[in-house]
């Protein structure tokens, strides 16, 4: 098959232009070119920038494919004039969105059904946290009304593996390669879930190889924070309660991933894949996705996003606490 990729060098981008080649299909991808990718010489690269709107897609001009892979788009600016301009020259239109779209509901788990945030008015450029879920939901919009049944709807959890540009992930599987007494949040009762990169590669492929359309939560399996800690193979580690970390206001990026049971957005920890695997969907075990995160992670020097100093604060005012209330249980 002939694909066009709208970014495509980076890390969700790259993995999918890579199980499209091991696969035989031939791929394209359309970026700005201002840094180097790591690409194997047979993608086809052209040069735009979707901010320019349809100016910025003229080296789409005489071309056409059978599927466009949609990885790149952020606000209904980006996202209206490639949909537009591709209505004839591509059979379908797969767009990456986000579990955020669904806000925070209360019911949980969250499937596809779930209302969505209301959109984003379709001026709006800047792309924070209060705006990206809005944006995303405006994005879809966008491209069910130009390709209706034509289109495919991925909507990812937080997404982790090799080549991971965040640092969420990241953070937890170099915090415990590091060794040493390491702060677990919460009680260990809490739950993570994340997708595995190359998991939704392959969904990727596996939705334009059969044609699929619909909407599709991408998440992995959901695990309690003692689960994962295992995983990770922390040895010494400390708990730290989750009214202990809000005081001193960490926030999702300085403690990345953890959110506390029935705490904010906590819900998208809580996202159904079973839609998708009935698709096809297929999942990684996550002690391989860790191991392989720890083989990637060999000889890179990577900033953590929590500091050994705030760590250790952190844990010594668990220790306090627990020293506390056990100064003010009574004598059996």
């Amino acid at each position: 098959m002939r694909v066009l990729m709208l970014g495509g060098k980076q890390f969700i981008g790259r993995h999918i232009v890579e199980a499209l080649l091991a696969a035989g299909h031939r791929v394209s991808i359309l970026n700005r070119g201002k840094s180097l990718d790591e690409l194997p010489p047979n993608v086809e690269r052209l040069r735009g920038d979707r901010d320019n709107g349809i100016v910025g897609l003229e080296a789409l001009k005489g071309h056409s494919w059978d599927v466009c892979i949609d990885v790149s788009g952020y606000t209904p600016r980006q996202v209206r004039p490639s949909a537009e301009r591709l209505r004839a020259s591509v059979q379908r239109y797969v767009f990456v969105s986000a579990v955020s779209v669904y806000g925070d509901p209360h019911d949980r788990p969250v499937r596809e059904t779930h209302p969505r945030m209301p959109p984003a008015a379709e001026g709006v450029t800047e792309v924070d946290a209060d705006t990206y879920g809005p944006l995303k939901v405006s994005c879809e919009n966008i491209v069910q009304e130009v390709y209706a049944d034509r289109c495919t709807l991925l909507r990812p959890q937080i997404v982790v593996g090799p080549h991971d540009p965040s640092g969420r992930y990241t953070y937890w599987v170099q915090r415990a390669m590091q060794g040493g007494e390491m702060l677990a949040p919460g009680d260990g009762s809490d739950h993570v879930q994340v997708i595995d990169v190359r998991d939704l590669a392959r969904f990727t492929r596996t939705v334009i190889e059969n044609d699929v359309g619909g909407i599709f939560n991408l998440a992995g399996p959901r695990l309690t924070w003692a689960e994962f800690m295992h995983i990770l193979g922390s040895k010494n580690m400390v708990w730290v309660p989750a009214e202990i970390i809000k005081s001193a206001g960490l926030t999702f990026r300085e403690l990345p991933l953890f959110r506390p049971e029935h705490g904010a957005r906590s819900s998208l920890m809580d996202v159904s894949n079973e839609r998708a695997r009935t698709a096809g969907l297929t999942l990684t075990d996550p002690e391989v996705s860790v191991s392989d995160m720890r083989a990637w992670l060999l000889g890179k020097d990577v900033a953590l996003a929590l500091s050994s100093e705030r760590e250790a604060e952190l844990i010594h005012s668990a220790r306090q606490q627990r020293m506390r209330a056990q100064e003010l249980k009574p004598p059996t």
